[in-house]
């Protein structure tokens, strides 16, 4: 591994949904922002929209995590690949209740509802955050416009927002999109953003010092297009060819080398 050879204590561009590689640029800041207010305003419905690999899923579990800390109920969603009927039991696993199995739709839609009743006797706010909802069964949507709609006509405290590509607007059209009370829009990032987030996660690892000279940053922006999963597979595998070439700095040359590759292998 390359960790000895840059002085790293870890990884720190491992990628996937670990809140401790959450760069929390401009944009996300402002999403942050926004999901805030939907929650903290009592809103119904939201809409956290980007392109693939612009950080939405993990902006989601960081705010999670924010709201668990906060004691609200908070249930985290993806809709990739998920039935209608395996939602409900997702959602009721992640309250805490047990859904018996094979149990019928109407059952189980009972179960939900009284917890929402019951979240609101206490009250106590329930947040449902759904990720890849553009790829979502159109029947696991009805699911969810019931739910918004059984919060607007029972009264239980419950936000929800929905998250997915920037095509989603098209598949929500006539089922959801009426009830979006706000669309907050997640923006690829500039150069500064991007050499940020690249000198932040090299801190948080244990390197003070840069790695990356100016033109391979520029290099990274380009290639990226400011796109946070582009950034952290370019910034992960330069590292490692750096390694493997005994370099001591990561210069434009070596992000074009990787760039190739990865253009290669996908």
């Amino acid at each position: 591994m390359y960790q000895t050879h840059w002085g790293l204590q870890e990884s720190p561009f491992r990628g996937g949904f670990d809140p401790r590689t959450f760069y929390q640029s401009q944009t996300h800041e402002e999403a942050l922002a926004r999901l805030s207010f939907l929650v903290d305003d009592h809103r119904r419905l939201g809409l956290l929209l980007g392109p693939g690999g612009s950080g939405k899923s993990l902006l989601l579990e960081f705010f999670a995590r924010q709201l668990r800390r906060h004691g609200r109920s908070v249930a985290k969603l993806s809709l990739l690949d998920v039935c209608p009927a395996e939602m409900l039991c997702q959602l009721a696993n992640q309250w805490g209740i047990r859904v018996k199995s094979p149990q019928s739709t109407a059952s189980t839609w009972r179960t939900l509802t009284d917890r929402l009743l019951e979240n609101r006797c206490l009250d106590l706010q329930t947040v449902i955050l759904v990720d890849d909802i553009d790829r979502a069964d159109p029947k696991t949507l009805q699911h969810i416009a019931r739910l918004a709609r059984f919060s607007q006509t029972s009264g239980a405290c419950l936000t929800i927002v929905l998250a997915g590509r920037n095509e989603t607007l098209v598949q929500l059209q006539g089922l959801l999109l009426d009830l979006v009370e706000l669309r907050i829009d997640i923006e690829p990032w500039v150069r500064d953003d991007t050499r940020e987030f690249v000198d932040t996660l090299l801190s948080r690892a244990g390197q003070k010092s840069p790695i990356f000279n100016a033109p391979a940053v520029d290099r990274l922006q380009e290639l990226s297009h400011g796109i946070p999963r582009s950034v952290t597979r370019l910034a992960d595998l330069a590292l490692l060819v750096g390694a493997s070439q005994n370099l001591n700095q990561i210069d434009a040359a070596v992000i074009d080398e990787v760039y190739q590759e990865l253009s290669v292998s996908g």
